[in-house]
């Protein structure tokens, strides 16, 4: 057979085999397609905005503590300014409190009370993944046991010529919605998994750099320039 024929045949059995899946799933599949959907859409806009507020912070760090050590902090303030993220506007709101000639204290404080509120930002709502997975697998459990409850009502009332037709109806019925609802559990608790070690990461790097950038403001005072 030629092989586009055979990979258009392949993908019309696995679409066959999906929409197979959910009409022999019940009405429960339908709650378990709309959490996947969910699902899908948070995995992917999680995905966006963390790469869009991710800086290098190498690069970052390398620049502003040579601004900073030179004296320049008006200069560190417009090189955060350029690159609006979370660790960036958290070492701004320190800049500038150094800039005034604060106290360390407050110049903490100012540091501290930016990570409270951009952290937020980070972690979006990420934690809802961890919801739609234990959702998705409540839901296959709720359409697995309709399934056999509608089986076993079915051969109670089917003669012996369709009880074996009725028992595989409903016993489809169970293992359909335990089966999509597993996957989409995986995929939404994998995901969460993945991105809370993210958004671990980047307020470790977020607390780290502030604790350095005060180190390092207290250390040049003397080098500011007015």
């Amino acid at each position: 057979m030629d092989p586009t024929v055979q990979a258009a045949a392949q993908a019309a059995d696995n679409t066959n085999f999906i929409l197979r899946a959910f009409h022999e799933g019940g009405p429960v599949m339908i709650i378990i397609a709309i959490f996947a959907v969910m699902t899908i859409f948070l995995v992917i806009e999680r995905f966006l905005k963390l790469r869009e507020i991710s800086v290098d912070k190498k690069e970052f760090t390398d620049q502003v503590y040579r601004l900073v050590v030179a004296g320049d902090l008006r200069g560190a303030v417009s090189f955060c300014d350029a690159r609006p993220s979370p660790l960036t506007n958290t070492v701004k709101a320190g800049l500038i409190q150094a800039m005034n000639k604060r106290p360390d204290e407050e110049i903490q404080v100012a540091m501290d009370a930016a990570v409270l509120r951009e952290m937020p930002k980070v972690e979006g709502a990420t934690s809802f993944l961890a919801v739609f997975g234990n959702v998705a697998v409540l839901a296959g459990l709720l359409g697995t046991i309709m399934g056999m409850i509608s089986s076993f009502r079915a051969v109670a009332k089917a003669d012996n010529a369709t009880k074996a037709e009725e028992l595989s109806k409903g016993i489809s019925h169970a293992l359909n919605c335990t089966a999509f609802g597993l996957f989409v559990a995986i995929v939404a608790i994998v995901a969460y998994g993945v991105y809370q070690h993210v958004i671990q990461k980047r307020e470790n790097e977020i607390v780290e750099t502030s604790m350095t950038l005060l180190n390092l403001v207290v250390a040049n005072r003397e080098k500011v320039r007015e």
